[in-house]
């Protein structure tokens, strides 16, 4: 009797390198998209913000989303975090002063790469403890205010040349409260655009209309559809009512409409 070994099948071990590789390449890429993003966050923390805008892709399509401000291509980049940001929190230099706190904890991070159009999206939240030590001169900009602040990322990125950068940050800071009265009283606390680029010279190249900050509770989109059901989330289900109010007499749910456009 032959105890020769079955031939092994060339095309279905082909296949499952082929599999594997592709996983693996999925996996290297929300890895390395997650890193970016934490990154960024160590640079912000210290108001690194030249570091912060060599993190965003020279593309057509990159902006920055804050509040109801949108700042286009990377001369909105370097207009919001190197000239605003930098002006009002660090008086003009690039890198942290002494007395001045800003952290931000990145967690909760969702990241899906798509290989073949080679971007990715991210959902990540943040929490951010900030605020002035006493040390300060008692003119520095805002005065003298210790405040919490949460919110979530959608973000996309891309992949040129090997190197993954940020396409479209879109920030939604939902809730503020200060170390004083909490978030019990946070109504608008902190000023949404009035004016755009260049009527205000730090201004944003869009404002955005329908945005609001606490106590607007509405769901930030979601970039991925529901893990079991395939389906997105009813857009009812995204509105935030007053309590026992129906859906219809709340403001229309948030929405993202240039998703990979």
């Amino acid at each position: 009797m032959s105890s020769n070994p079955q031939a092994p099948d060339v095309s279905a071990l082909a296949a499952q390198v082929e599999k594997l590789s592709n996983e693996l390449t999925k996996l290297n890429g929300e890895s390395d998209v997650r890193k970016l993003h934490h990154k960024y966050g160590y640079y912000l923390d210290k108001c690194l913000y030249n570091e912060v805008a060599q993190l965003f892709a020279d593309h057509p399509d990159t902006y920055v989303q804050f509040m109801n401000g949108r700042y286009n291509g990377q001369e909105g980049v370097k207009r919001l975090y190197i000239e605003r940001f930098a002006k009002r929190f660090v008086g003009g230099r690039n890198g942290p002063i002494d007395g001045w706190l800003l952290d931000h904890l990145m967690a909760q991070d969702i990241v899906d790469f798509d290989p073949h159009a080679g971007r990715a999206k991210a959902r990540i939240r943040a929490f951010m403890s900030a605020g002035t030590h006493e040390s300060l001169p008692g003119n520095f900009p805002g005065g003298y205010r210790q405040w919490w602040e949460g919110g979530v990322y959608e973000n996309e990125y891309i992949l040129q040349d090997g190197v993954w950068k940020i396409l479209r940050l879109r920030y939604y800071p939902f809730w503020h409260g200060s170390f004083e009265s909490g978030w019990k009283q946070a109504n608008d606390f902190v000023p949404l655009f009035k004016e755009q680029y260049p009527a205000d010279p730090l201004g944003p190249d869009e404002i955005l209309p329908d945005f609001s900050l606490w106590p607007d509770t509405r769901v930030i989109p979601f970039h991925y559809k529901h893990p079991i059901t395939g389906k997105e989330v009813a857009e009812e289900d995204m509105q935030a009512p007053r309590w026992l109010e129906d859906a219809t007499t709340a403001p229309p749910a948030r929405a993202i409409t240039d998703w990979g456009a």
